[in-house]
């Protein structure tokens, strides 16, 4: 690409003069929001799929069947 600072300004000021400050400002404010609101899901359901899975381990029954029971004799 090969840009210098200089070229990277003059499209800087192009790009504020074409939007504006303020919409600048809310589109990152909207980008950032979008990019929180992703972690927070992918957080979210690793947290549910853990709580899923303690779950399906709690409600685990061990099934059996007594086949001879000794009882000591004195």
């Amino acid at each position: 690409m090969g840009g210098n600072i200089w070229s990277l300004l003059v499209i800087l000021a192009i790009v504020l003069l074409l939007f504006g400050t303020k919409k600048l400002r809310n589109i990152g404010k909207d980008v950032g929001g979008a990019i929180k609101g992703f972690k927070d899901a992918s957080k979210g359901n690793d947290a549910a799929e853990n709580d899923k899975a303690v779950e399906d381990q709690a409600e685990k029954v061990i099934e059996g069947e007594v086949t001879s029971k000794e009882k000591d004799k004195v």
